[in-house]
């Protein structure tokens, strides 16, 4: 088991909100692992909670809509610290991004108290050239969480993967083991800087135990590769046999448009393809020296997120 981390005792009320999405359950584990035994998770999936209650033996779960005020918020009356990891990532419809980054947002703080710490995960997308409602509204996100007078570090990572991915790499992974041919946009040459999410919780624990106020921090994964490379990877990992086959842009995003008219809710939009084939690198700063957190390997990383023997398994809902 590991050890808690100094400056947050294993007592500690800790309220992640929501935490039964990627992040939140990979933060679930570590946190579990490290003795903690007050871990309080809220989301609004009903799916993903039932999925957590299952392997997160130890922690406390509640199912919320957070953008509703109610019985919820009692949760956080007393909490010593909190996570926010709540967001819409995806999707088509502009109020859900608005409902779900911000509205959410405002309620959380209000039912806050003032003594509680936050670690609240942004986004990239707030410094990138992306404009889109994602990145819209996660920027008004940060701006509610910055602008409250409360002491919190702000961390802004970059695209994740890692155990129980829906979207993203995993939902790729899946998609690739199910068809003969892989689809890659254009040559598939832009950089990108994956983050391992098991880096990237312990990063967040790490904030926790320094408590230290009003800091802003830039995540970024420390191996800038080529997206094509990186499927590359999975496949290897995954053992897929599907063929890449490299489609002209405005075919790809053609057909996610056609998708998108037959699925309210689609794994994969016109608008992440948009921000997907921006060339873009972001700012790579020393978090392993800020943090003590040593980054794993990217291959390794992917390697771990697709083989292990539990939490490769598990498939969470959208």
């Amino acid at each position: 088991m590991s050890q808690a981390v100094p400056g947050l005792p294993t007592d500690s009320k800790i309220v992640i909100t929501g935490g039964a999405g990627l992040v939140g359950q990979n933060l679930t584990v570590r946190l579990l692992q490290r003795g903690y035994t007050n871990v309080h998770v809220l989301d609004k999936s009903r799916d993903n909670l039932a999925i957590a209650r299952g392997i997160h033996s130890g922690a406390r779960f509640i199912e919320a809509d957070l953008a509703e005020r109610g019985d919820w918020q009692q949760a956080l009356a007393d909490a010593d610290v909190a996570v926010l990891l709540h967001a819409q990532i995806g999707g088509i419809h502009p109020e859900e991004f608005t409902r779900n980054n911000v509205t959410a947002t405002a309620n959380i703080l209000d039912a806050l108290p003032a003594s509680a710490y936050l670690v609240h995960v942004s986004s990239s997308v707030v410094e990138s050239a992306a404009n889109d409602d994602y990145s819209t509204s996660k920027a008004e996100q940060e701006a509610l969480v910055r602008d409250s007078g409360r002491a919190c570090t702000v961390l802004r990572p970059t695209l994740m993967f890692g155990w129980f991915d829906r979207k993203h790499f995993g939902w790729l992974s899946q998609f690739m083991l199910r068809v003969p041919v892989f689809p890659i946009p254009g040559n598939g040459r832009y950089v990108r800087q994956p983050l391992y999410a098991g880096d990237f919780c312990e990063i967040i624990i790490a904030a926790l135990g320094r408590r230290q106020a009003n800091e802003c921090y830039n995540i970024s994964g420390k191996e800038k590769m080529d997206y094509i490379d990186i499927i590359r990877l999975i496949r290897s990992a995954n053992g897929s046999r599907s063929v890449l086959l490299q489609l002209p842009y405005w075919l790809f995003h053609a057909l996610l448009a056609v998708y998108a008219l037959f699925d309210r809710n689609p794994p994969f939009t016109t608008a992440q393809l948009k921000a997907l084939v921006i060339d873009e690198v972001f700012e790579d700063i020393d978090w392993e020296g800020i943090f003590g957190v040593e980054a794993t390997p990217l291959e390794q990383a992917i390697r771990d997120t697709f083989t292990h023997p539990v939490y490769s398994k598990i498939r969470l809902t959208f």
